[in-house]
């Protein structure tokens, strides 16, 4: 049944994809309703799953299909991109990837800026295969459910979705200290390198 669906996806994918090249020539109206039928097609194969376009470069673009971290949906997202067909002027890629460094990320009314952000390592006795973090941040507010959304979101950014929902475990959130680095934080910056190390100790 799966794999039905998944071809009738491309196949749409394959007749829309010369517009979706052109996406930005289009008129706002002809690119909200083809961004919208193309979530359509990926809600008739697995709803939940999410895509993103890149802008385009000399190459292309690239449709990302992503999760949302939904671990339960992993196998659902590989196996659509796994299938793809070969298609001029696009790359297809399963999970967000990571960003780079010096991000700044805004979610709701909250904006971080991973420059001024810090991290330190939490036992994690449950599950020690996977990450605990504390993370620094200027205006912490604990108990607000937005703002560790955005934490997430802007963790996400930097480690990539596959790394980030399957490597870490647990996160809380704490005011910056006086001296971060004296009291045994690192640049969350340095985050991505800490997890390579992570993966194989």
């Amino acid at each position: 049944m799966n794999d039905s669906k998944i071809e009738k996806f491309w196949n749409w994918f394959l007749q829309h994809s010369e517009q979706m090249t052109m996406l930005n020539d289009l008129t706002d109206e002809e690119s909200r309703n083809l961004l919208e039928a193309l979530q359509g097609e990926l809600d008739s194969y697995c709803p939940d799953l999410s895509f993103e376009i890149s802008e385009p470069t000399p190459s292309g673009r690239t449709l990302t299909v992503s999760a949302e971290g939904d671990l339960d949906l992993f196998g659902k997202v590989s196996d659509l991109v796994e299938q793809a067909p070969d298609i001029d002027w696009w790359e297809f890629v399963a999970f967000k990837q990571p960003q780079g460094k010096r991000l700044k990320v805004t979610f709701d009314k909250y904006h971080f800026n991973t420059s001024e952000m810090y991290f330190t390592e939490l036992e994690n006795e449950e599950s020690p295969d996977m990450m605990g973090l504390r993370i620094a941040l200027k205006d912490c507010l604990p108990d607000d459910e937005d703002q560790l959304v955005g934490v997430y979101a802007t963790l996400e950014a930097l480690l990539g979705e596959f790394d980030c929902a399957t490597l870490l475990g647990y996160f809380d959130t704490c005011p910056v200290p006086a001296e971060p680095f004296k009291e045994g934080f690192k640049s969350l910056d340095d985050l991505p390198e800490f997890v390579e190390w992570f993966k194989n100790h």
